[in-house]
């Protein structure tokens, strides 16, 4: 390695270079402030030059640290491309999981698989992460990714679950609010909506181009306060499928909307497929939610 230091050095310059903060990176290495702050400190002992000037908005690289990270940089491929291929012939059935999801799918959809799946592997945990970012495979910064898209990246492999729809929902009983299958155009033209998300979300960007601006009521950025919005009757907003089955307070207003229909896909990195873990977690995982999608048939991509 560079100068004598391992690759977990490496990465830690690589972080704390990315995050632009000593603090950032604890969190993202899951070490405490103090741990990364002696560990910044004795490499920079050992090296005898600093890599980072403090500041107060942040840590700036040094022409030293430059120097590191372009080396640093260019060794990280081929690094997790090994340990990826070391972990792809790991065939026991123990270790853990990453996987990467989106907003509200534990909660509503992945829950009791995840339970069942912990029942019959107790050997395997899983760490999961719900987010809106796309988590890097390659990189392994995940394992497994659920993903909902009609263009999952080509050099990922998996299969596809089936397809989540979306409807217009509303609360049950709601005196001001429509209670049975209207029609889409009719619906757009009543008010007050509820819009989650932002310009990176689909359903945002859908209702932007379809409703007047003014009869957006309620805009919200986590998933749990739009269906309390919608629990509360404040409002019509879109909902997945998955969720809408899981919420009996609130009521479908809608058909299917053709143009928010999403491919859900279960997906992993080529050279993790034969890994016995991530094996077991796709087959089990990937069964029981496609039958929550209510059975849609399943399309191959590259078979896991």
């Amino acid at each position: 390695m560079i100068l004598g230091m391992n690759w977990d050095d490496l990465r830690f310059v690589l972080v704390v270079a990315d995050t632009g903060s000593l603090a950032s990176a604890a969190r993202e290495l899951q070490v405490t402030l103090s741990t990364a702050m002696r560990r910044l400190d004795q490499l920079e002992a050992g090296l005898g030059t600093r890599l980072f000037e403090r500041h107060r908005k942040g840590y700036a690289v040094t022409d030293a640290g430059e120097l590191l990270l372009r080396e640093a940089k260019a060794m990280a491929p081929r690094i997790d491309e090994v340990e990826r291929q070391l972990q792809g012939r790991d065939q026991r059935l123990k270790g853990t999981v990453h996987l990467t999801t989106a907003f509200a799918t534990v909660s509503y959809l992945l829950s009791q698989a995840l339970a069942d799946f912990a029942k019959a592997h107790p050997g395997i945990s899983v760490d999961i992460s719900e987010s809106s970012a796309l988590l890097d495979l390659s990189r392994r910064e995940a394992d497994v990714a659920l993903r909902f898209s009609r263009e999952p990246p080509d050099h990922w492999v998996g299969r596809q679950l089936g397809v989540v729809q979306y409807r217009a929902c509303a609360r049950r009983g709601a005196p001001a609010l429509p209670q049975g299958k209207t029609q889409l155009d009719a619906l757009l033209g009543m008010s007050p909506w509820i819009e989650f998300g932002g310009s990176d979300n689909r359903c945002s960007r859908w209702m932007r181009s379809h409703l007047p601006p003014n009869h957006v009521r309620f805009r919200v950025d986590t998933f749990g306060s739009m269906v309390a919005l919608l629990r509360s009757g404040c409002g019509i907003g879109i909902l997945p499928s998955y969720v809408a089955a899981g919420e009996p307070e609130l009521v479908a207003v809608s058909d299917d909307i053709a143009e928010l229909a999403n491919p859900a896909w279960l997906l992993t990195h080529p050279d993790l497929r034969r890994t016995a873990r991530i094996q077991a977690f796709m087959r089990f995982v990937g069964e029981a939610v496609a039958k929550r999608l209510q059975g849609t048939p399943e399309t191959d991509r590259i078979a896991a």
